[in-house]
């Protein structure tokens, strides 16, 4: 709720700008993240779904005022969410006297958790178009800074490697290790944090008013981890965008 009603707030302080605005644009993306924190090794390592499985479309919106044909100012709002079921790839359940434990063998029940991870950057740059803006293509190149609103979770079936006890296993004559399980609910939900972005593309105009416009960007951002992820290193927000869209020119 508090991501929505900050997108909100900003959203109304734009609107007087559109009477004199020189650019607005929407775009249909795919974002893939970089991943390259504790918390995502953890789970890619332990957990039946791979990076590739958070790779995903998302959209833009721009709005863009010039200050002169090769500089302008750009504002801009991306979004990113994407959930996934996993299964632990290496351990099974087990119920022993009323409690769940994990082991690394058997034919016991899969252990499973939800990971779901959203980014919502507001962004402020400069943009460069370099052979300015009234050819048939106008290649750009920019960058900035942004307010990441981002939330992690992890809803299910978790074990606990710090926490276990000994079994005897009479088929082969030995004492085994079953971790705990516990059903996990920890979460960061609209935290903010301050990252960067750089871009480049290209415009192709179509139109009196309207151009194709084809992006490459690369996010740059972390997010400190607290309340259920504490000892975690900063979360990985950091990913590269690619996107397509129209802008249309006032």
């Amino acid at each position: 709720m508090k991501k929505y009603f900050i997108i909100l707030i900003i959203s109304i302080f734009l609107i007087p700008c559109f009477a004199f605005s020189d650019i607005v644009t929407f775009k249909v993306g795919y974002f893939i993240p970089r991943a390259q924190s504790d918390l995502w090794e953890i789970e890619f390592e332990n957990m039946d779904f791979t990076k590739t499985n958070f790779q995903s479309s998302n959209f833009s919106f721009s709005y863009e005022y010039f200050f002169s044909n090769e500089m302008s100012l750009i504002l801009s709002i991306d979004t990113y969410t994407k959930q996934k079921t996993g299964v632990y790839i290496d351990y099974v359940g087990e119920t022993i006297d009323g409690e769940d434990y994990a082991f690394d063998y058997g034919e016991g029940f899969p252990i499973s958790h939800v990971f779901s991870v959203s980014s919502t950057p507001l962004q402020v740059g400069v943009k460069l178009t370099p052979l300015g803006r009234r050819g048939k293509f106008i290649p750009y190149i920019g960058g900035g800074a942004g307010l990441y609103i981002w939330s992690i979770k992890i809803q299910g079936e978790s074990i606990h490697f710090d926490e276990w006890d000994w079994f005897y296993d009479p088929n082969i004559d030995e004492d085994v290790k079953g971790y705990y399980i516990y059903f996990e609910d920890a979460r960061e939900e609209n935290k903010l944090n301050i990252g960067f972005q750089v871009f480049g593309g290209i415009m192709f105009p179509v139109a009196n008013r309207i151009s194709i416009d084809a992006e490459f960007k690369y996010h740059i951002a972390k997010g400190p981890l607290t309340e259920g992820f504490e000892g975690f290193e900063n979360f990985d927000l950091a990913g590269y965008q690619i996107s397509v869209g129209l802008n249309y020119w006032f």
